[in-house]
């Protein structure tokens, strides 16, 4: 009897966080409503009005009826309530996508919800082109959100009334504080958003007057490709991705923004703070250019051998534009999948699915591995052949720069490896599943690497007549791979812990 109140007390913090964030995405959803509102969208302004209405009832409901106890928040009830924040928020979030006539069924919906949270970019919507433009809207503004953490929304106002917070903040994969309160850091990094949301904004939308596009459409297309390349999510307006444009220009202007929004919020923050030098000499940084070369020689070396496209300047646009997708985990696709899957071969598929795995920053909008922690197995394979070539009794030590010269620990080395192996278990497993369904070897792998490097590029695997067991997959692999999997492991475990408590219970007085 004593212990039910301290299991309900932690049951309680963990639906009230998560009520708090999906408080949030009720307000977010009043944004395309007012666009429906504003383009006289008069079906999605009902299908939005109904969304909001929705998500904040459950939301307030979460928060007013499991109120906890007070108490600092738990490391446990932190992690699960930014796991169980997400999947409540993209079951919300997906029924005005399923109102809106556009998707198959109700988990076409969520699988493209949990995509654009995760900032993956494979989707399953049907009629794209013809989508409202606040269905367009909401597509992005999900991607944008997701980049920068559901969490991390929320946290602009609850952490400065919470001290455990922080909890919260550290379970959505961002570990990193900018500043000493976690509501400063979560504020800092809206606040540098936004100032690129504006700057690359204008740049899109003017680039999109320079290649023809009419004022209204060139500024919603900016600011909806803003956000899809800020926060690597890969989206777009339309069924063809960036190749609609057909512009050299429109594909360079995104380029910047696509690497800026890959870059870890620490070193936005160094830069803007007169420590630009960090840029250039953070292992994240030299991981990522390392990277991105030596795919980038693989895919241009075979593609040519491949017969996949025609000149120089054709296989250097393209195959480059591809290769910083993949490596920034944005996704936004310059060949059509149909084309990529027959012509660029396995070679040059395999570099491609390499840069999506390794993935870019940590504490970025972006996916993958992360450089640090490339960094750091690099690091430390480096550590145990200086040791074997050495004598017995010399000490070998071995430091990485990450805003600071960090030795290399035992520690360190673990975690960065037990990410790695979660995310390497978690791509062969998807790959298993995806073979076993009849797809090829070659281009089942690019596409489970563009799943679990939250990546967004296809070969055509991804469809909305797919198996509902490969959507379910992806979408856990979306969601796994986002959270760093240590989050969902822990709400797992809570859940587990919450029916074993109710089972044990049941019956007593």
């Amino acid at each position: 009897m004593a212990n039910r109140p301290v299991g309900r007390a932690k049951s309680s913090a963990v639906v009230y966080y998560a009520g708090w964030v999906t408080l949030w995405l009720g307000l977010s959803m009043t944004i395309p409503l007012l666009t429906a509102l504003t383009f006289q969208e008069w079906p999605d302004f009902v299908n939005f009005w109904a969304g909001t209405a929705l998500a904040l009832f459950v939301g307030l409901a979460m928060i007013l009826l499991a109120r906890p106890a007070q108490g600092e928040l738990s490391w446990m009830e932190g992690f699960a309530a930014s796991a169980l924040s997400w999947v409540v928020c993209m079951f919300l979030a997906a029924f005005p996508y399923y109102l809106s006539g556009h998707f198959g069924s109700y988990l076409d919906a969520c699988f493209d919800v949990m995509s654009g949270f995760t900032t993956t970019g494979l989707v399953l919507i049907q009629d794209l082109d013809h989508a409202s433009n606040a269905l367009n809207m909401w597509r992005h503004l999900l991607t944008f959100l997701g980049g920068q953490g559901m969490v991390v929304l929320a946290l602009t106002l609850l952490a400065r009334s919470n001290p455990g917070a922080f909890k919260l903040y550290a379970g959505e994969a961002k570990d990193q504080r900018l500043l000493p309160s976690v509501g400063g850091t979560a504020l800092a990094i809206w606040e540098i958003s936004l100032v690129y949301l504006l700057l690359g904004t204008l740049a899109m939308f003017l680039a999109g007057l320079w290649i023809g596009l009419p004022p209204v459409p060139a500024l919603l297309h900016g600011l909806w490709i803003f956000m899809s390349a800020w926060s690597t999510g890969g989206f777009a307006p339309n069924s063809q991705n960036i190749v609609y444009y057909h512009s050299l220009l429109y594909e360079a202007v995104a380029i910047p923004i696509m690497i800026a929004g890959s870059m870890n919020f620490g070193l936005h923050y160094a830069a803007w703070t007169g420590n630009r030098r960090e840029i250039f000499k953070n292992i994240e940084s030299v991981v990522f250019v390392t990277v991105l070369v030596l795919t980038f020689l693989i895919g241009i070396s075979a593609l040519p051998l491949q017969g996949g496209l025609v000149g120089p300047l054709g296989v250097f646009r393209r195959v480059a534009y591809t290769f910083i997708s993949a490596q920034t985990t944005t996704g936004l696709q310059p060949v059509y999948a149909p084309a990529m899957a027959k012509t660029w071969g396995d070679t040059a598929l395999f570099g491609a699915s390499l840069a999506m795995l390794f993935g870019a920053s940590a504490s970025s909008t972006a996916g993958g591995f992360k450089g640090i922690r490339v960094g750091t197995l690099f690091k430390a394979l480096s550590q145990e052949l200086k040791r074997l070539l050495r004598p017995e009794r010399a000490v070998v030590i071995e430091k990485v720069h990450f805003y600071r010269d960090v030795i290399l620990d035992d520690t360190i080395v673990r975690s960065s490896a037990l990410i790695v192996l979660l995310y390497i278990l978690t791509f062969f497993g998807g790959v298993i599943l995806t073979t076993a369904l009849g797809n090829p070897i070659a281009l089942s792998i690019f596409e489970v690497a563009s799943a679990t490097g939250n990546t967004g590029l296809s070969v055509g695997i991804t469809q909305a007549s797919e198996p509902w067991t490969l959507k379910v997959a992806f979408i856990l692999i979306f969601f796994v791979a986002r959270m760093e999997f240590i989050s969902v492991l822990v709400l797992v475990g809570y859940l587990l812990g919450v029916l074993k408590s109710s089972v044990f219970s049941f019956g007593r007085p």
